[in-house]
């Protein structure tokens, strides 16, 4: 046996050693002091070591850069590229983090929702902010949406108005005294019947270049990006077909409904309102998304869509008194004479046309709606549900 350490044994005392509870024995009594409040390391540290929120030591060889003592200090654990005491940002599928820390294009700062946001009410910001955004996206875009609209729903209307006056049967003979139906009478119903079908179904595709378009329009510029009139009848035209297909089957459950004693009708209107706006943004399950809006948060989305309804309402009333009054004095045939023709023609056009504020408030406070279902299931941002469309 011999009396010295094994090879590679640090001498008792040396750095490396254990002492009791195997705590490194300190080389001199100031290794196993505290970290000191300036952030200066001990003996002990390996070179180059900083204590948290300390200056930065210089490494043997590279030189020293001057360190400001109120800059904030580095945090432990490390919080992922992301603020001192912040989470990752909200609203990230699970499973789905941001990239290196970084956002993608379109998604909301840390912090949640933009309580400034052109398009989007945040929770919680009641009817008023809904009221303001749909004021905003008005006052940004009536000078490309009142043309749009007025080519893409007033002109549709106003031509489905005058194929039903012009087709309407029974207007030239009176009923006979036993109450019987006139002859020809029936066939005369089916030919308007279809015409007006057949015509309302072309011009129906044609709203929904308008809707599209119209969308895109109030969509992007809450997001600021630039925006024309061709544009908008280009993005239109490309998802009025799809828009449309799913429009035809809401407006079949709608009218199923009517027909079991109306209020299921009423339900599925206000129930499949945002269908038309999920399709655009979402590209997929229009009507489930749709019913799942309006049943998670029934209060909030009838409100907005039954303060939409009024509008669309009182247009239409306003319509229907201004052609009843006007047509009135020429009798049951109301384009009997040139001159009754003209007047009724005059009328129409009229009447439609102050159609055109109403299908402007219908536009924007179904979108405004839309955005506002969005922020209540996680934070979103214009500038993203301009990226979603596409």
């Amino acid at each position: 046996m011999s009396d010295q350490s094994p090879p590679g044994s640090p001498e008792p005392g040396s750095v490396g050693s254990s002492g009791p509870g195997d705590r490194p024995e300190p080389a001199d009594p100031a290794a196993d002091s505290p970290v000191r409040p300036d952030g200066a390391t001990t003996a002990s540290d390996p070179p180059g070591f900083t204590a948290p929120g300390g200056p930065t030591a210089p490494v043997p060889g590279q030189p020293a850069y001057p360190w400001d003592p109120a800059a904030p200090g580095h945090v432990f654990p490390p919080t992922g590229g992301f603020p001192p005491g912040a989470g990752p940002y909200a609203g990230f599928a699970p499973g789905y983090p941001p990239y290196g820390g970084h956002l993608p294009y379109g998604w909301p700062g840390p912090g949640g929702w933009d309580p400034d946001d052109p398009l989007v009410n945040p929770p919680h910001a009641g009817v008023n902010g809904w009221f303001a955004r749909c004021a905003g996206a008005v006052r940004r875009g009536w000078r490309l949406l009142l043309p749009l609209l007025f080519l893409t729903q007033v002109l549709p209307g106003l031509v489905v108005s005058l194929v039903s006056l012009a087709l309407a049967p029974g207007g030239e003979e009176p009923l006979p005294a036993d109450g019987s139906l006139p002859d020809g009478f029936l066939g005369d119903l089916a030919v308007f019947g279809s015409a007006v079908f057949l015509v309302s179904l072309l011009f129906s595709l044609v709203q929904c270049v308008g809707w599209a378009g119209g969308t895109w329009v109030v969509t992007r510029q809450a997001a600021g990006e630039p925006v024309d009139l061709g544009g908008a009848f280009r993005y239109g035209v490309r998802r009025a077909l799809g828009l449309w297909g799913w429009q035809l089957l809401v407006s079949l459950l709608v009218v199923v409904g009517v027909c079991f004693v109306v209020l299921p009708g009423i339900y599925l209107a206000f129930a499949l309102a945002l269908a038309g706006p999920v399709y655009l943004f979402e590209w997929q399950n229009p009507i489930g998304r749709s019913f799942r809006f309006f049943h998670d948060r029934l209060g909030l989305v009838l409100g907005r869509v039954g303060l939409v309804a009024l509008a669309l309402l009182a247009g239409g009333m306003i319509g229907f008194v201004l052609e009843t009054v006007a047509t009135a004095p020429f009798g049951a045939d109301p384009l009997g004479t040139p001159a009754s023709a003209a007047v009724v023609v005059a009328v129409t056009v009229v009447s439609s046309v102050l159609t055109l504020p109403v299908q402007l408030i219908q536009l924007v406070g179904l979108v405004a709606t839309y955005a506002e279902q969005r922020a209540q299931e996680g934070p979103v941002n214009a500038a993203r549900l301009a990226a979603e469309l596409g």
